[in-house]
């Protein structure tokens, strides 16, 4: 096997660093040693400008005749500095919260919406935060924005309006793997608001209200076609027993009299009305 592809590649962060981190040189270990003689000459007044306190949230990156000068940024607690040779750069490590101003976005479907988020990131290495990039928090800003209108135009309405939890993770995975090399871990993505036209917010209510009024048509129609099954089988049980078609008839009859007090016709089989007019005519 090549012993070349055996020894671990090493991203392109680390070696912009070890460049920067290279020799001083002759010249330089020079002037470290005469600022270091500076130092203890002014002794103790050179302590107040040479000790730098650094919190808790916060890390110093220190270059010397230009140079990180370590690894790792420096911190939290004391930081010697030197003066005339070293120089440091302060950097955050909280949260830090990115609004996203709304962005006019044509969707994939061709329907013109306003959308606006927030995003969470933090720096996770001051050193390539500091080193790779000018100002990372507004490079970080202007990706967010990128990202949101890039994604997004690829996504239709409904996917907009009923996947948001999806689409921010997807926002998510993308600035996170983009902003590595800076040092920036992308914590969270969240889609606040999704504005869209009042022409199409009418046009979504009337598709609503006519998918609405169709399902209770077809409920209703349902319901008729169950009640005429019911009145066919209870007309067959009927059908079978005269008697049974009396007694429907007291029911009813029960029915509205106790509803209302009103004059009741009552209708006579046409049977009983035949044996009544036998019967006169024998007589």
């Amino acid at each position: 096997m090549d012993p070349q592809r055996e020894t671990p590649k090493k991203n392109s962060t680390e070696h912009l660093i070890e460049d920067r981190r290279g020799g001083i040189g002759v010249c330089g270990w020079i002037l470290v040693s005469l600022s270091f003689l500076l130092v203890l000459i002014t002794f103790p007044f050179s302590i107040w400008a040479c000790i730098k306190v650094v919190r808790e949230y916060e890390r110093a990156v220190v270059f010397r005749l230009g140079r990180i000068q370590s690894k790792k940024a420096k911190g939290p607690g004391l930081v010697l500095i030197l003066p005339c040779t070293d120089t440091f750069i302060k950097v955050d490590l909280r949260t830090v919260t990115c609004q996203i101003p709304p962005q006019e976005i044509l969707t994939k479907d061709a329907v013109t919406t306003q959308v606006d988020g927030v995003v969470y990131y933090r720096i996770h290495s001051a050193v390539s935060a500091v080193a790779n990039v000018t100002d990372v928090h507004s490079a970080t800003f202007l990706l967010a924005q990128t990202t949101l209108r890039n994604v997004l135009g690829t996504q239709s309405l409904a996917q907009l309006l009923s996947g948001r939890e999806e689409i921010a993770h997807s926002i998510q995975a993308i600035l996170d793997g983009a902003t590595e090399q800076w040092g920036i871990k992308v914590a969270r993505v969240e889609i606040k608001d999704v504005r869209i036209p009042v022409a199409m917010q009418r046009a979504m209510a009337a598709e609503a209200e006519a998918a609405r009024e169709a399902r209770a048509k077809v409920v209703a129609a349902e319901g008729e076609m169950n009640a005429s099954k019911a009145l066919k089988q209870a007309s067959v049980v009927l059908s079978e027993s005269p008697a049974g078609l009396q007694l429907r008839y007291l029911q009813t009859l029960t029915t509205l009299a106790a509803e209302n007090n009103s004059t009741i016709v009552f209708p006579l089989p046409i049977n009983i009305l035949e044996s009544l007019g036998q019967k006169n005519r024998g007589g």
